[in-house]
């Protein structure tokens, strides 16, 4: 039920709404941007934030609860386990079942390898579900990958590691069409071309999307294709630590049965970090759009062994989180209602922003408007949010819009008797997107532990410091294709060594060097009880 004040305030943006239909909004410049970031954006508020003490980002800026989970003890710490009780034996192990995941996975089954999946939840339990909005990629006669560069590498504050952009940009069209050919089913002309929309930062039409569900379609197709194949799928069951062999190079995974509590030991020529984002942290208090896995697990996994962070300090808000009512606070409002024509307004019905300013600019105008300018919408929960003004979209695109071009999200609010076609929808920023992650070249492979690959959103550098919007949808294929295909080429030059786990007393030897005393373990879900040697 909408508050009286609320009512009062959709009264003003009707009243307005006529004057907004049709009006050019001026974008901001460079330099109202970065003082907007730089007031407004929680990137840059200090006390989010602590420095790390020790491993290979020592010095580095980092989230204070990423911090706290870098610089905390293996929970195999003083567990008596036998590396020589293998469990699994597989060329290559895959960490994570989103879309990344799932991509490697297909890819490097392809090649000939002996491949096994393992999840935290379920395999499709990811963030690639989340995703509403669409996949970029310039496939269409007026753009071309070089464009899509600038865009992406200006959107990212020009941070991004050129050699994986230019690799995101330049398989773009290729991941559209393997897509299509697994079965993905994307909006289409009478004709069979592709649909394709605006997103904000983009300066032409290269969003490709299924309705407003398009990573739940992508997802349902890779699952489908994993499935067939035939790949092993573990599902409820953890990586606790990776292992490493005597040649300093990984050697597989201890993994954690979720249910059971009990310690598995997965031994692989070659490992694939696919383990998502960190939202479910919820960093500065912020509420998430991210499912219930995302918590860091691969930045964890891979800095205990030594590999570095990249951007570990940037963190995307997305804009547009749902602000009211209660039961969906935090979930995510795609960008695509903006691209196809709702404008972000205040209380009083005023336009205060381009509706399709980058994500971070977005972000930090809202925050701004709801706080130095007063000009947020009060909700019952005690927070605020602006007004997405979704009634413009059918009358500037014609009565059924709605239900056509984002149906998912018209069936949410209605769930809640809110009719989206009719009022506006109040929202707020949400953690999105992990815009840092582990560090890794060209081959997707990370710089200091051999055979050692990530992919999906638990990498660091493909987007800078800022992401536009499809393109992580984007990233977990291209890069998980890319990262299956070079994990089955290596496999077959791995001669592996003996396992240990020697570097987790290391690791608990340079916390206390360090000066760190903490009883916290890795950010994986906690088994009820305590586990002593292997069950």
């Amino acid at each position: 039920m909408l508050t009286q004040e609320m009512l009062d305030s959709i009264k003003k943006v009707e009243a307005t709404r006529p004057s907004r239909i049709g009006a050019d909004l001026r974008r901001m410049d460079a330099d109202e941007k970065h003082n907007l970031l730089k007031q407004y954006h929680p990137d840059y508020k200090e006390s989010g934030f602590s420095t790390l003490v020790m491993g290979p980002n020592k010095g580095e800026k980092v989230p204070v609860e990423l911090g706290e989970l870098l610089q905390a003890n293996s929970r195999l710490l003083g567990v008596d386990l036998d590396l020589n009780q293998i469990d699994y034996d597989v060329d290559v192990l895959v960490i994570g079942g989103g879309g990344a995941g799932a991509s490697a996975a297909i890819e490097a089954h392809k090649g000939g390898a002996n491949v096994m999946i393992a999840t935290k939840l379920r395999i499709g339990d990811a963030n690639t579900m989340m995703a509403e909005g669409g996949i970029q990629a310039a496939d269409k006669e007026n753009d071309s990958p070089q464009r899509h560069f600038l865009d992406a590498f200006g959107g990212g504050h020009y941070a991004a590691k050129p050699e994986l952009l230019k690799k995101l940009v330049m398989e773009a069209p290729e991941a559209i069409q393997w897509l299509n050919d697994l079965g993905v089913m994307f909006d289409k002309n009478p004709d069979g071309t592709m649909v394709t929309t605006h997103g904000g930062g983009t300066s032409r039409k290269r969003m490709h999307a299924c309705a407003d569900y398009s990573g739940a379609e992508i997802m349902r197709v890779l699952r489908d294709e994993v499935i067939n194949r035939g790949i092993t799928v573990v599902d409820f069951t953890s990586a606790v630590e990776l292992i490493l062999d005597d040649k300093g190079q990984v050697a597989g995974a201890v993994l954690q049965n979720m249910e059971t509590g009990e310690y598995l030991v997965a031994r692989a020529k070659v490992v694939i970090i696919a383990t998502g984002g960190a939202g479910r942290l919820h960093y500065q208090g912020f509420p998430t759009s991210n499912h219930y896995g995302a918590t860091a697990d691969g930045l964890v996994l891979g800095y205990r062994v030594g590999a570095p962070l990249l951007y570990q300090d940037t963190i995307q808000y997305h804009p547009t989180g749902v602000a009211y009512p209660a039961q969906l606070f935090g979930a995510l409002v795609t960008e695509k209602v903006r691209s196809v024509g709702a404008m972000l307004v205040n209380c009083d019905g005023e336009a205060f922003m381009h509706p399709l300013e980058t994500r971070d600019v977005a972000a930090a105008s809202i925050i701004r408007e709801c706080s130095d300018r007063g000009k947020g919408v009060p909700t019952p929960g005690g927070g605020f949010g602006v007004w997405l003004d979704t009634p413009m979209i059918e009358m500037i695109h014609g009565k059924g819009t709605i239900e056509k071009r984002i149906p998912a999200m018209l069936r949410m609010y209605l769930n809640y008797d809110i009719d989206m076609r009719e009022v506006p929808i109040l929202v707020y920023p949400t953690l999105h997107y992990q815009n840092g992650g582990l560090e890794i070249n060209a081959d997707c492979a990370t710089k200091t532990i051999h055979n050692l690959m990530v992919a999906g959103e638990a990498v660091g550098g493909i987007h800078g410091r800022n992401r536009l919007m499809g393109n992580s949808l984007l990233d977990i294929i291209v890069f998980g294709r890319d990262a299956g295909k070079a994990a089955a080429a290596r496999c077959n030059e791995v001669e592996l060594g003996t396992m240990t786990l020697e570097h987790v007393e290391k690791f608990a030897k340079e916390l206390e060097e360090a000066g760190v005393h903490t009883d916290k373990v890795s950010p994986l879900l906690l088994p009820p009880y305590a586990h002593e040697g292997r069950h």
